[in-house]
């Protein structure tokens, strides 16, 4: 029988559950899975067999009917572009497993790759550099470059097969500590910056009104953020604003950074690892990279956690968020029915290091609640 029957098999029979999913079983899997589409959701024609297993599905952005590819089908199709935004489910293992073979798979067909990161952050890009020139270990690049929490799983595979491949890597955002300072002055206390301090956010912040802002206020209303615009207030709505600020300054400064390597590796494509919410639907960071280079072919890799990993299924809205859609398996829920969290969701509320701001405007006379935490 076939790799792929054997899957197919196994959906039917309860005893192929003990069986092991081989690596050759998976991927003729995923070469031969289609989507069939019912009542506005299309859904995957085969199970997932467990957290790590995937699909990937070109949504032809309109012009053509979505399909499933596999991993080599993708990178083929992502050749073709000038950059490619990763967005990622920070937690999600399964995400960062992909992103790893993805980033191999590109290099393979072409060596002239930038690999980018939200996760470091400007001020400490010679740290990346000398971790990537073996002049410091990683301890230095963790402790000195403010690594994430889950560097260790998520994104030291990536770093490595960089260094290994001679790859540029682009620490790409804003220090916290200055996105801290838009969200709870605005973007005016960038003029109180050292100049060098400044340069690590981007030279322009667009904070004007549109479909970003409109998803962010969304957010932080459903979220129950602190200063939600919904609240009605002028405090509040003023609050929403610095935070929405505080976003935006993260978008653009990570596009100003991907637009920077470019300019400096002619004929380099970037690959750039982000949180969704900076990339769904061609918003956040991918419009204002457009902004400052509108020629630029920009592809998006949208995740979507299914909500039955027995029927994999997305609404047929979601084609509009990405060029590919990463469909993976659901988290675990956080906490259980009745469980306390107000200890633990405090714990979580700062998961990498501290932000707080440093500077005042001159007329400020009061603290100011920091904003909420953008996504």
């Amino acid at each position: 029988m076939l790799p792929g029957a054997v899957l197919a098999a196994c959906a039917l029979l309860s005893s192929c559950a003990q069986q092991p999913v081989s690596p050759e079983a998976r991927a003729a899997a995923a070469r031969g899975a289609a989507l069939r589409q019912i009542e506005g959701r299309y859904q995957l024609d085969r199970s997932f067999q467990d957290f790590y297993d995937t699909a990937f599905v070109l949504t032809g952005d309109g012009a053509a009917a979505p399909r499933v590819v596999d991993l080599a089908q993708l990178a083929d199709a992502l050749s073709a572009f000038d950059v490619v935004f990763y967005g990622e489910r920070h937690s999600h293992p399964g995400v960062h497993l992909q992103q790893m073979k993805l980033l191999r798979a590109l290099v393979e067909r072409d060596p002239h790759w930038i690999l980018s990161f939200e996760q470091f952050e400007r001020d400490v890009q010679s740290i990346v550099d000398d971790y990537l020139a073996r002049r410091v270990g990683e301890t230095t690049l963790i402790d000195k470059g403010r690594a994430w929490n889950n560097y260790a799983v998520s994104y030291r595979p990536l770093l490595l097969f960089a260094r290994a491949h001679q790859l540029p890597v682009v620490a790409a955002e804003a220090p916290g500590w200055e996105i801290s300072c838009v969200g709870q002055w605005g973007p005016a206390i960038l003029d109180r910056f050292t100049p060098l301090e400044r340069s690590w956010v981007a030279a322009e912040v667009h904070v004007e009104p549109g479909a970003y802002q409109d998803k962010f206020m969304d957010f932080m209303g459903t979220a129950g953020a602190h200063g939600s615009a919904k609240t009605g207030t002028p405090e509040s709505a003023a609050k929403a604003q610095r935070s929405f600020a505080a976003q935006v300054a993260r978008d653009d400064t990570m596009a100003e950074s991907i637009e920077r390597a470019l300019e400096q590796h002619p004929g380099y494509k970037a690959l750039h690892l982000t949180g969704s919410f900076h990339s769904e639907a061609f918003l956040g960071t991918v419009e204002r990279l457009r902004m400052l280079d509108p020629k630029l072919n920009v592809a998006v890799i949208e995740p979507v956690e299914v909500e039955d990993p027995h029927a994999p299924a997305f609404d047929s809205d979601s084609l509009k968020d990405g060029t590919v859609l990463q469909l993976v398996y659901p988290s675990p829920d956080s906490f259980a029915d009745g469980e306390e969290t107000a200890a633990s969701l405090k714990d979580m509320a700062h998961p990498h290091h501290p932000t707080r701001c440093k500077y005042s405007p001159p007329s400020a006379q009061d603290a100011v609640h920091p904003p909420a935490r953008s996504p």
